[in-house]
């Protein structure tokens, strides 16, 4: 059965609708909807100068490959004219609208998968709308009561305790309790989605060489070794926490399947100088499968056609994957 993923391209100045167009021309064995302006389509497609037949799409018949130069739609109309490159505070809407009508779609069994496209999270909250990020607005849109951002690419996948928070607010939110639910998702969603018996997760510890013991900050100590223990004895192979400048090595990654980092710049860093531009962003604990580009709107790029769509194939095909 051929499956079917929608795909929201964002942020419609930016280079959202360029991949879904560049995807567009080759064949593909899934059928890959796009949930966007099919007028913005046509029109970067003219400026990119490349071939594009849309498809209207009705959800409730089966799903079509793509064919080279197609691509199906739902017709989710801007409110604003779109100008490549320059932000529209009147579209913040539509681009959380095409969000909800994917989810709706995973929802509903109509969709396999949802792959997102970068959102500009500033022209969001200009509109005024309360917006920190997919990971965020999906958990409350989907009544997920806790969700961990994962990145993934080749050979190495990283989770994070804490996604979108100041450094000054990170030591503070590392409880046991946040620590536990994060890594239970962790290893049911690595049993679940990627079909791993017995997930190894490897943790990063908080302060430099792992807190020292103690001697450069007791979080370990306190919150982190002893949450790690009482996982362990449930039958979660949890192990650390290990000082982040020395797990990033292959002696300890060739026996992982994860590494869960305590913040957002404590993992991605490493990952991203590995895979960037062939990762994905994979948020675990929604009722859908979601996966993401891993770079941003590249508002300056944006109808020159100048992009690499690496990162939307390797999103694509983690989607497949795990659907």
């Amino acid at each position: 059965m051929i499956p079917r993923l929608a795909f929201t391209p964002g942020e419609p100045a930016g280079i959202g609708p360029d991949l879904a167009i560049m995807y567009a021309q080759r064949a593909c064995a899934c059928e890959l909807v796009a949930f966007a302006d099919a007028d913005l389509l046509q029109q970067r497609a003219g400026r990119l100068g490349l071939p594009l037949r849309l498809r209207p799409v009705d959800l409730k018949q089966p799903p079509e490959a793509g064919s080279a130069g197609e691509l199906a739609v739902i017709h989710i109309p801007v409110k604003e004219p779109v100008v490549a490159g320059q932000l529209a505070v009147g579209n913040a809407h539509y681009v959380l609208h095409s969000l909800d009508r994917a989810i709706a779609a995973c929802q509903g069994g109509q969709c396999r998968a949802m792959v997102t496209g970068p959102v500009q999270k500033s022209v969001i909250n200009e509109a005024g709308i309360a917006f920190s990020g997919h990971t965020e607005y999906l958990a409350e849109q989907t009544g997920a009561p806790h969700v961990v951002m994962m990145l993934a690419t080749e050979g190495l996948k990283v989770a994070l305790v804490t996604t979108h928070l100041p450094v000054a607010q990170v030591a503070a939110s590392i409880t046991p309790g946040l620590l536990t639910e994060v890594v239970t998702i962790l290893h049911r969603e690595l049993q679940e989605k990627f079909r791993l018996a017995r997930p190894r997760i490897l943790v990063c510890g908080l302060n430099p060489h792992a807190g020292e013991n103690g001697h450069l900050g007791r979080e370990e100590i306190e919150v982190i070794t002893p949450t790690l223990r009482r996982l362990r004895r449930q039958g979660i192979d949890c192990r650390g926490p290990l000082p982040a400048d020395t797990l990033f090595t292959p002696k300890y990654l060739d026996e992982a399947d994860a590494v869960l980092a305590m913040y957002h710049d404590q993992g991605l860093p490493v990952l991203k100088f590995k895979g960037f531009g062939r990762a994905a962003n994979i948020t675990l604990g929604l009722p859908l499968i979601r996966t993401s580009v891993d770079h941003g709107t590249a508002l300056d790029l944006a109808g020159t056609g100048n992009i690499d769509s690496g990162s939307l194939d390797t999103a694509i095909e983690f989607a497949l994957a795990m659907a």
